[in-house]
């Protein structure tokens, strides 16, 4: 009988998640804390970074460094990776996480601000991290870039058409990235998470919580933990193994337009 392959060990592994400082991206540094892993947490917002990097640290022996960063500009993006402390400059796991969405209005009715925030933090940015961060693990032979997409980016839905169009560059992008990097150890996976009840629809909303909780009346949607306990899988699969691609759902869920709600 074959022994089982072992698990790839995170203990002292450089995490930069971005998007940080809630909902999916705050999960991922919940369930990498007691890994081991050094995690760079970066958002635009200071404070949540510190509370949730005073908060891990009171429960784990982790190493966190809160960065303040923007992924929708270049210049800061690049010097923000390039100013990191010698010790934290090896980044060995990217999970690209920062994203949002705003509004529901008709393509052709829709504010221009809101398109220029989705194409620049959902494509722009993810792209801007991952150029600043993957030419050192092609150097060092040896990383892992996770992206998180959305199930928008394989079904398009009213009024969404502009932020479904990111999700499915996020999806090409990872294809494209992971076939760039063949023939280097470097790994590449797409996550596609349904429903998460997050601020997600709070953003899309513009702070409107009742309308938001409106999303996820009835059914049981993913939280964030959920997607965290899944990247947390796929980045601990044996080197050999590749979780390039993964739909999540909630079991309430079967497609953007199959859900199944219970009467309140």
């Amino acid at each position: 009988m074959t022994s089982a392959p072992t698990p790839f060990a995170l203990a002292h592994q450089t995490v930069l998640i971005t998007g940080a400082s809630s909902g999916i991206g705050a999960a991922c540094a919940r369930y990498l804390a007691p890994t081991g892993a050094r995690l760079i947490l970066a958002a635009r917002r200071l404070d949540p970074l510190q509370t949730l990097a005073a908060d891990l640290q009171g429960q784990h022996p982790v190493e966190v460094l809160p960065l303040v960063l923007d992924v929708r500009q270049p210049e800061a993006v690049s010097a923000a990776i390039a100013g990191l402390p010698p010790d934290w400059q090896t980044i060995d796991i990217l999970i690209n996480n920062a994203g949002l969405s705003r509004g529901l209005d008709k393509q052709y009715e829709a504010p221009l601000d809101d398109w220029e925030a989705m194409i620049d933090t959902n494509i722009k940015g993810l792209l801007y991290v991952t150029r600043a961060v993957v030419p050192g693990m092609v150097a060092r032979g040896r990383g892992h870039v996770v992206n998180v997409g959305s199930i928008a980016g394989r079904q398009t839905y009213p009024g969404g058409s502009v932020y479904c169009a990111t999700k499915a560059a996020v999806k090409s992008i990872s294809e494209g990235l992971k076939l760039d990097l063949l023939g280097t150890p470097v790994r590449v996976t797409n996550i596609d998470p349904g429903l998460v009840e997050t601020e997600f629809s709070v953003v899309r909303f513009g702070g409107d919580a009742d309308r938001a909780k409106g999303v996820y009346q009835g059914m049981t949607p993913l939280t964030g933990d959920d997607v965290a306990d899944v990247i947390l899988f796929a980045i601990t699969r044996p080197a050999h193994v590749n979780i390039s691609d993964l739909l999540l759902l909630p079991t309430d869920q079967s497609s953007m337009f199959h859900i199944h709600r219970r009467a309140e």
